[in-house]
């Protein structure tokens, strides 16, 4: 069985890219999360998890590592499982397989993806260094003031946003407020006030 694992950051991004040829897979999963969350905290994680415990035998194609994910611990933890349930991971666009054609690890390979995950995790601290560097010269210049005291937003402009659109739609479907939070990329503060406004 040939299963395509995707992921994206926010629910705006589309994971075109990463479906190439899909139809020449069995099974296609989605994640719309940050990659810092756990690969197997996250809902197509989890469905990876229960076709191991059904004992099913597959082979993961993921497009790039940075799909499965951007913290190197949880990568190597990630890959180390599936190695040991004789799961073969296809990384599509830096042509890698974790196991050989005998399902021993491809020691190549786990050097390689060691060194592009590093390579990944220090891409996702850079963007984080660069984002505070760019509030803090803004605030030195007089242009940042985050939210300004004593404003307000009604509750027909803060429900008609995009994201706040989709955690009441979620909300509805009965997802917790966790698990909206890790699907929809937004603190468990804003899905409480969603919460509030819009089941209220």
């Amino acid at each position: 069985m040939r299963v395509l694992y995707t992921r994206v950051s926010t629910i705006e991004q589309k994971s075109d890219r990463q479906r190439i040829n899909e139809t020449d897979y069995d099974l296609v999963l989605e994640d719309k999360c940050s990659g810092s969350i756990p690969l197997f905290e996250r809902e197509g994680g989890k469905q990876l998890i229960n076709l191991i415990n059904k004992d099913i035998d597959f082979t993961l194609n993921v497009w790039s590592i940075d799909r499965l994910g951007r913290d190197l611990r949880d990568i190597m933890n990630s890959l180390h499982f599936f190695n040991e349930n004789s799961i073969c991971v296809y990384f599509i666009s830096q042509g890698l397989r974790t196991l050989d054609d005998n399902g021993n690890e491809n020691s190549i390979s786990k050097l390689v993806i060691s060194i592009l995950g590093i390579v990944g995790e220090m891409g996702r601290k850079q963007i984080l260094e660069n984002q505070r560097q760019g509030i803090e010269l803004r605030k030195s210049r007089g242009l940042y003031y985050g939210r300004m005291k004593g404003t307000t937003e009604d509750n027909l402009t803060f429900l008609s946003k995009p994201v706040n659109k989709k955690v009441l739609q979620l909300l509805k479907k009965g997802y917790t407020g966790k698990e909206i939070s890790k699907i929809v990329g937004v603190s468990q503060t804003t899905v409480t006030k969603v919460k509030k406004v819009g089941l209220n």
